[in-house]
């Protein structure tokens, strides 16, 4: 990995938030009602945070009918599956943030909040393409 792609990727990683996501986006690909839900957090503050991971190359977002789902580029995977054996795993792994994530994402996916969310797919970037569209 070029220097300046490690530099990238652990700037995009040193915001625990991102991490958050980058771990979870990880195991499952997710909406942002999803994330929300899982990370308790502002769909504004969470948009902001894909847009950066977007921006670094480590999330792309995909058309799922009427959902965007976020996942992990395929660029990114092999990179984290790295960092996530060598480092991040073993001192994350036990992390009470991690497992509350892990819990959460559980009940999450349980419980179907994509589809109790219905009403609002989408980030504010993809509502602002419905609405000039």
């Amino acid at each position: 990995m070029p220097m300046k792609d490690a530099v990238r990727t652990f700037k995009v990683l040193s915001e625990p938030t991102r991490l958050r996501i980058v771990l979870l986006l990880m195991e499952k690909d997710l909406c942002v009602c999803e994330l929300m839900f899982i990370l308790k957090k502002e769909q504004s503050r969470l948009s902001h945070q894909l847009r950066a991971l977007r921006h670094a190359g480590m999330v792309e977002d995909v058309r799922e009918g009427r959902w965007m789902i976020y996942r992990i580029t395929p660029a990114a995977r092999k990179t984290l599956e790295t960092l996530s054996r060598t480092i991040l795993r073993h001192d994350l792994k036990e992390s009470a943030d991690v497992l509350r994530d892990v819990k959460r994402m559980d009940i999450c996916l349980r419980e179907e909040i994509r589809l109790k969310h219905g009403s609002r797919p989408g980030t504010a970037r993809e509502r602002g393409r419905r609405a000039k569209g």
